[in-house]
């Protein structure tokens, strides 16, 4: 019998479950904390290498001391826009991470059909990504987050599993660029109110005088 089995069999015994309990319990905390230093980390590496965004941490919302992805927004502040994010997600008895480009609000009709989105949401779909009301695209990465593969992967190879991590949302932003740009850019004129002259007080008191 192996040093881990003994330990497996010494907590399955009915007398030692309140510490079984207790060290499940930090062990928990533990997992926690490597997520959120995971998710910390590969925001600083990602804003490092992403001009024309502000990177942004992802919390869950009914818990903010807990970390769950990170999301990209224009520089330019405008009313609607897709964004490149990553973020993990229950799946069964297990989280595992997702990427891709999410609606910052929900599009009207007219807005999911301008060119400049139809060609962007084709592309994706062409690389294999999926979409619904919520994304243009997305797809599942080969990470689960608090697996523990993943979670000693991290602590000995760090800096190798973030670089991999990265260069997810690099390489979708390097490859759809351009047709990013032009996608944001039409959902921003599409929220722009029409043009309004404006005309200075003299030119006014002149035109009143004649």
């Amino acid at each position: 019998m192996n040093e881990e089995q003994a330990v497996l069999d010494f907590f399955a015994q009915k007398q030692n479950l309140p510490l079984a309990l207790s060290v499940a319990n930090q062990v928990d905390g533990i997992r926690q904390e490597m997520n959120n230093d995971f998710w910390r980390s590969l925001c600083e590496r990602i804003s490092t290498g992403v001009p024309g965004w502000r990177v942004a941490i992802t919390e869950d919302r009914n818990a903010p001391e807990c970390l769950v992805g990170l999301h990209l927004q224009p520089e330019q502040d405008q009313k609607i826009y897709l964004r490149p994010m990553m973020e993990q997600q229950f799946l069964g008895n297990t989280l595992r991470i997702y990427y891709g480009l999410m609606w910052s609000t929900a599009p009207s009709a007219e807005q999911k059909q301008l060119s400049a989105i139809q060609t962007l949401s084709h592309a994706f779909q062409e690389s294999g990504f999926k979409n619904n009301e919520s994304f243009l695209a997305w797809q599942w990465s080969v990470y689960y987050p608090r697996d523990m593969n993943f979670l000693l992967r991290f602590s000995i190879h760090g800096d190798a599993l973030l670089d991999e991590a990265a260069d997810l949302m690099l390489n979708l932003l390097e490859r759809q660029r351009d047709a990013l740009q032009l996608a944001n850019h039409a959902l921003h004129e599409t929220t722009r109110g029409p043009a309004v002259s404006t005309v200075s007080l003299d030119k006014l008191r002149v035109n009143l005088e004649r």
